[in-house]
């Protein structure tokens, strides 16, 4: 998406200049925010994943913090985005609820506030969409103003062309002197499509794959997680160019350096699914001596979380509608494990991402995870969870596994495409999340208490869901194509004809 470098005027007072807090040193922290389209939790050598390198994030983990448990409230790419640069919970976006939506003007964010405290700000690549932000008064994308100008050849068909370490370089030069910068690396890597066998001709060998539980292990689904991690390694070394350069021009100290992803990989039952690996990401974190190196976090983050953090990092005031609270301090702590107790809950959910079903219709789902259990509620339990079948399951990515899965109605099939039931129940000991426990009598009161605590916890945050006004997700447009919209099917299936 592209956008002026100038923010509209109208945001007033409700994206006032944050304050520079008292005593902080007077040299603010630069801030570099890379994120990925689509990876997944676990895939970087720093979670000791091996059949996929990651030098750029292993480097940040080695010099910083590494997160064990990040979230995101929603698995899909604008929903999240929304929830990372405004620092809100899914349900409380309004209508970024939702993906290929709009961008309300309601809620300042956080590169914006940066610039109005003295930063310069950039974007290069995938900022927040996909969606429009332009009709609710935005000139710029929410993400920042854009630097694409440099571009690269890729190594494969599908791989995007943007040089982001060259535009990272070419925003630099752009930068006045002694002015802090904040900069949003956005790859649109390992988004598909893929090329087919990139993974295999670049020299991976499909016995180094860890296949989930929930697929078949054939050569068809390693092949094309292998063509995943291509993507992925690409993205991870325009990161580790850009701290090279900070390296080698003395900035890399000053750089608060956050590295993750916006959700699990581009997979079925994964990507816009509300299962742990759709709403689990990865993260890590540098800066300087401000963190010690090596250490592991295992408090719940939600992405809601980044911007306060990042705000409190600068100096400056997070805004008064941002929910998310800030981890600087487990952060600079020193030490791994646990360090704040509190943080041991998360919500997740979802309401409509793609087209496919009537009427647009959503597939409504919100989620409560402990240390200990995942619970689930799907509140359309006789609804396809992953879009229709008659319109191609729209909600998950076309690629060979998607196909693989669906040329045979096995267990494979039912755990990625078929109908769910109201209430699933998950141990967290079962991360691939493969035996519900929901109907067991031996959790029925575990059960109760997390549907309890997760409606509460949603009430009190306003969701309309839970205060008897869900018709509002169905009032939400979609602004994306509509090709695959399922009256796009019923015009052309030859029914009428």
């Amino acid at each position: 998406m592209t956008g002026s470098t100038t923010r509209r005027s109208f945001l007033g007072a409700a994206s006032a200049a944050p304050a520079i807090l008292r005593g902080q040193a007077r040299r603010r922290p630069n801030v570099l925010f890379a994120i990925m389209d689509d990876w997944g939790f676990g895939h970087a050598g720093a979670y000791g994943c091996g059949w996929v390198k990651t030098p750029g994030f292993d480097r940040i983990a080695e010099r910083g913090v590494t997160f064990n448990n990040t979230f995101t409230s929603n698995p899909k790419c604008a929903p999240c985005r929304a929830s990372i640069l405004a620092g809100r919970n899914s349900w409380q976006m309004k209508e970024a609820v939702n993906h290929f939506s709009i961008f309300p003007p309601d809620f300042p964010v956080f590169p914006d506030l940066l610039e109005k405290a003295g930063y310069f700000v950039g974007l290069t690549g995938k900022g927040w969409g996909p969606g429009d932000f332009q009709s609710t008064g935005w000139k710029r994308n929410p993400a920042g103003p854009l630097f694409n100008r440099v571009t690269a050849k890729p190594p494969g068909q599908y791989i995007s062309n943007n040089d982001y370490a060259g535009n990272f370089e070419d925003f630099l030069r752009q930068r006045p002197k002694d002015q802090p910068f904040s900069f949003w690396m956005g790859g649109t890597e390992p988004h598909r499509p893929y090329e087919d066998g990139i993974g295999l001709r670049m020299g991976k060998r499909l016995e180094d794959v860890t296949v989930p539980k929930y697929y078949p292990d054939h050569r068809t689904v390693r092949s094309d997680l292998l063509d995943y991690a291509v993507e992925v390694e690409y993205f991870d070394s325009h990161v580790l160019r850009a701290l090279n350069l900070l390296e080698k021009t003395g900035e890399l100290d000053n750089t608060l350096v956050l590295m993750t992803s916006d959700h699990g990989m581009p997979f079925p039952r994964v990507k816009g699914q509300i299962y742990e690996a759709g709403f689990r990401l990865p993260l890590a974190a540098m800066w300087g001596r401000e963190f010690k190196g090596g250490t592991r976090v295992d408090d719940f983050i939600n992405v809601r979380d980044y911007a306060p953090t990042i705000l409190e990092a600068a100096g400056a005031e997070a805004a008064g509608t941002m929910t998310g609270r800030s981890f600087l301090d487990a952060m600079k702590a020193g030490r791994s494990g646990w360090i704040d107790e509190s943080r041991d809950t998360m919500l997740t959910g979802k309401e409509r991402h793609d087209l496919g079903r009537p009427r647009d219709a959503g597939y409504p789902v919100r989620a409560i995870r402990t240390k200990d259990f995942l619970y689930i509620r799907n509140y359309t339990p006789g609804a396809w969870p992953a879009g229709n079948p008659e319109t191609g399951y729209r909600n998950v990515d076309d690629s060979p596994t998607k196909s693989f899965i669906l040329s045979r109605f096995d267990e494979y099939y039912r755990m990625s495409f078929g109908m769910r039931p109201a209430e699933e129940l998950y141990l967290a000991a079962d991360p691939d999340n493969i035996n519900n426990v929901a109907a067991e009598p031996r959790f029925a009161e575990v059960k109760r208490k997390l549907r309890e605590r997760m409606e509460e916890l949603l009430r009190g945050e306003g969701d309309p869901r839970m205060l008897n006004r869900a018709d509002f997700f169905d009032t939400i447009e979609y602004v994306g194509p509509r090709r695959h919209s399922y009256e796009e099917w019923l015009k052309n299936n030859g029914a009428q004809k």
